[in-house]
């Protein structure tokens, strides 16, 4: 049986901190990646720029598989 959901006024300040903490990072990850597509020429992306700009609005997991995999590196 699913647990039922609480609620923002039934959370504990602490976890409410969280949640916003969780917010702000997501947020900022998400800019962070778009702003970069945006100024970084394509030849030095890996794959298409219309494929990481969708991929960078998935939770956590986007922005930080564009930052590690998305840009190349290197002398080439």
């Amino acid at each position: 049986m699913a647990a039922k959901k609480k609620s923002w006024n039934e959370l504990s300040p602490t976890q409410r901190k969280r949640i916003v903490v969780l917010g702000i990072v997501q947020f900022a990850l998400t800019a962070a990646a778009l702003a970069d597509l945006r100024r970084r020429d394509a030849a030095q992306l890996r794959g298409s720029r219309r494929l990481w700009t969708a991929l960078a609005f998935v939770n956590f997991v986007g922005p930080i598989a564009y930052f590690a995999f998305g840009i190349r590196r290197g002398g080439s």
